[in-house]
């Protein structure tokens, strides 16, 4: 049977663009799954959140590696790991690399922040890391792995900090060069143009990873045809469960009840489905 890591790659390599989802639990990831979509993607920013914290660097390595593996486990779908700054330097990042591998996850991504980061769409500034030291540190992560089909993906903040295109591309050809297997590209306009600029002067050298939090329009087939191989839909899942959960309680303690609301929330039957009781009440036997 193909790893989970072997189809992650696959999906960076296949011709037709892939898409990935952020999951914040094992929950989540069963929905993306029935939802077919192709992967997971464990967010920094959707696990901070699901601790009551900011996305400002605050998790461990330990508390993102539990937290991935949890999620891995509860599918059959491949997931990338969001590692943020790599927590540390060199060795730090040989060690996540070791982890997460060894976690059966099929990837991690780095970004060229300095530690610690502070989420892409907050105001102020954005410190990158010198982009010749992240580089050595992409290097440390791909010469340290043990199987090939293990994705190291880096991640250029350099859109993000307002460096324009020029450095945006310095800093990938760096990482490419230090054998990053795709570059994740990273905008916070309103539209792709940004992106797409990037993709034309790029010429497709290593898959190209997007987010497009802040350009939604850019629908899937235009995104495929500019060139990107990968989509992740970072944070919706996590959006969407925050506006549901508001809407159901203000309904709850409007009507002192929950006959209102029963139609629109999932039913325990489907719970018992996605939590899979008849399998384990069957082992169980």
């Amino acid at each position: 049977m193909m790893s989970k890591a072997a189809r992650f790659r696959e999906l960076l390599q296949r011709k037709e663009i892939a898409r990935i989802v952020g999951s914040r639990d094992a929950l989540t990831a069963r929905l993306v799954e029935n939802a077919e979509f192709d992967g997971l993607w464990a967010s920094s920013f959707e696990l901070s959140a699901a601790r009551g914290l900011p996305d400002l660097g605050l998790l461990t390595m330990a508390e993102l590696l539990d937290a991935s593996a949890l999620i891995n486990q509860a599918t059959g779908l491949p997931l990338m790991a969001d590692c943020d700054t790599g927590f540390g330097g060199k060795i730090n990042i040989i060690r996540t690399v070791q982890r997460f591998e060894d976690a059966g996850i099929a990837g991690v991504c780095f970004e060229d922040k300095v530690f610690p980061k502070r989420n892409s769409f907050l105001e102020g500034e954005q410190a990158l890391e010198d982009a010749d030291e992240f580089a050595g540190r992409i290097e440390a992560a791909t010469r340290t792995r043990r199987s090939d089909d293990f994705t190291v993906v880096a991640r250029t903040e350099a859109l993000i900090a307002g460096q324009g295109l020029d450095e945006a591309l310095r800093r990938a050809h760096l990482y490419a060069d230090a054998h990053a297997d795709a570059i994740l590209i990273h905008s916070k306009k309103s539209s792709p143009v940004e992106i797409v600029e990037f993709l034309q002067a790029w010429q497709a050298r290593t898959p190209v990873v997007v987010v497009p939090t802040t350009y939604p329009h850019w629908n899937l087939a235009e995104a495929q045809a500019a060139g990107v191989a990968m989509v992740i839909y970072a944070n919706h899942a996590l959006r969407a469960s925050v506006s549901a959960t508001r809407d159901v309680l203000s309904e709850i303690r409007l009507h002192g009840g929950t006959d209102s609301v029963e139609d629109s929330i999932a039913s325990m039957k489907e719970l018992f489905s996605l939590t899979a009781v008849a399998q384990w009440e069957e082992w169980s036997a």
